[in-house]
């Protein structure tokens, strides 16, 4: 195991328990104590944790994970809802997406779609083949350079964990489009609460993502369904399609049909 993939590690049993003991975190990534206690040092120092005799505990009841860290999970199962979700888009369609590691395979999987009628070099296209409006710095990154998309990137202020522009200035952009179609990454979905993320600042931008489209597309893996996080997106009322992986537990497939969502397991 790379030292990378031993910090995602660390970091995902802190997300899920709070908490990390020394000699419990040796046993599950099988290093010695000695590796974690200089990797909780090193982890302290990026302000990732917090340094206790013994361990480490998270900054706050809410944790997330950077992006960089986020990254590296549940890659296929990403990957596979990225693609459903692709093939519900049509071509010409205006597409919302906010950030995250599923909205950003998202993006990739609509780039591989578009090659099959991409122009050749030096020929200007007749037309884009999506039109996409994010807050996401990282899928602007990698769509700028295609030349089948219209992009259209908010204003507002970069949050480094995830690289997601917030504020009044992305709100600003987002009242004056209209979408066919909002893709939205959260971090939560609760059958009673609804759509949610770790984030205030994030939660208003998604929202207004989903009040601005036709239809309200939700793409996460099934680790995030049944859980809660801080800040409420929307209700599921809003919420018209569901991509999600075979993990999804058969009584939540039933709770989110019964409240009038299509549910797509892949």
């Amino acid at each position: 195991m790379s030292k990378h993939e031993r910090w995602s590690r660390l970091l995902e049993l802190l997300a899920v328990d709070g908490r990390l003991e020394v000699e419990e975190a040796a046993a599950s990534v099988a290093v010695s104590p000695a590796t974690i206690r200089r990797d909780l040092d090193e982890l302290a120092e990026q302000r990732l944790l917090v340094r206790t005799r013994g361990g480490a505990i998270a900054h706050g009841v809410s944790y997330e994970l950077p992006m960089r860290y986020k990254s590296s999970r549940r890659v296929s199962d990403k990957q596979r809802i990225a693609i459903a979700v692709a093939d519900l888009l049509g071509e010409g369609d205006v597409v919302g997406l906010n950030g995250g590691t599923t909205t950003t395979e998202v993006a990739r999987a609509l780039v591989l779609r578009a090659r099959g009628g991409a122009p050749e070099r030096g020929e200007t296209p007749t037309g884009a083949m999506y039109t996409i409006v994010t807050n996401s710095l990282n899928i602007a990154g990698e769509l700028a350079v295609r030349p089948r998309f219209k992009l259209v990137v908010t204003g507002g202020v970069a949050r480094p964990q995830t690289y997601e522009l917030v504020g009044p200035l992305a709100e600003g952009v987002l009242n004056q489009v209209v979408l066919d179609t909002a893709v939205l990454g959260v971090d939560g979905v609760d059958p009673q609460l609804g759509v949610m993320t770790h984030h205030e600042d994030e939660a208003g931008i998604s929202r207004l993502f989903a009040e601005r489209a036709r239809r309200v597309v939700l793409a996460t893996d099934s680790s995030k369904m049944g859980k809660r996080a801080f800040a409420t997106i929307c209700g599921l009322d809003r919420i018209d399609v569901l991509v999600t992986d075979s993990g999804l537990a058969p009584d939540l497939a039933a709770q989110f049909t019964e409240a009038g969502i299509e549910v797509v397991t892949v």
